[in-house]
């Protein structure tokens, strides 16, 4: 299918859904997802009225793919580096966050992750993506400090990221930053 504005290929999957959603792959092809009855006008019409969104999407993702095309993936070497300088910068970091908040943690665990930034599970094991240690300063502790917060809410509550903000106000920007620069930093990492 091809609808004016959305320069990608679109792929159409139909399945027992009730919703219809269009998601960008990273190598910029469009996957519509829709019920199995709905008329192909209304895909074109839903399409068409989101074709701006869309294609900046697609815009992104083949920029992101010209830019990794133009950088290299890091090398085993570089990798383990920057898992030991995690080893060593994180804990300290969540050392003073932890104390800031008055609340106590049970492990930490440094991945090579190739989704998450950080995780919190339920017996107070905190994880984090070595490649945290590329980011600045600040995007590093705003993962930390998200991660603590889950220590006292399980989930991504209001009364979650009120916590984040309370120690962490400038949170959003740094989370957008890893919105924006992440996927790259992941992909030199696993080189896809």
């Amino acid at each position: 299918m091809k609808i004016e504005g959305i320069s990608a290929d679109i792929e159409i999957i139909r399945s027992r859904r009730k919703t219809m959603s269009a998601e960008v792959r990273q190598d910029g092809k469009v996957i519509v997802r829709a019920p199995l009855r709905l008329p192909e006008r209304e895909i074109e019409l839903f399409l068409t009225e989101k074709c701006n969104v869309i294609e900046k999407h697609v815009q992104k993702r083949l920029a992101e793919n010209r830019e990794l095309a133009e950088t290299r993936p890091f090398t085993e070497t570089e990798i383990r580096r920057m898992a030991e300088e995690a080893c060593e910068l994180i804990p300290r970091r969540v050392a003073y966050y932890a104390q800031l908040m008055g609340l106590k943690y049970n492990r930490i665990t440094i991945r090579n992750q190739k989704t998450r930034w950080g995780s919190c599970t339920t017996g107070g094991n905190l994880n984090f993506n070595c490649l945290l240690v590329m980011a600045p300063p600040e995007v590093m502790d705003s993962v930390i400090v998200h991660e603590l917060c889950h220590l006292i809410h399980h989930d991504h509550s209001k009364a979650f990221y009120d916590e984040v903000y309370k120690v962490f106000p400038d949170y959003d920007r740094c989370d957008k930053w890893l919105k924006d620069n992440g996927r790259l930093l992941i992909r030199r990492m696993t080189g896809e």
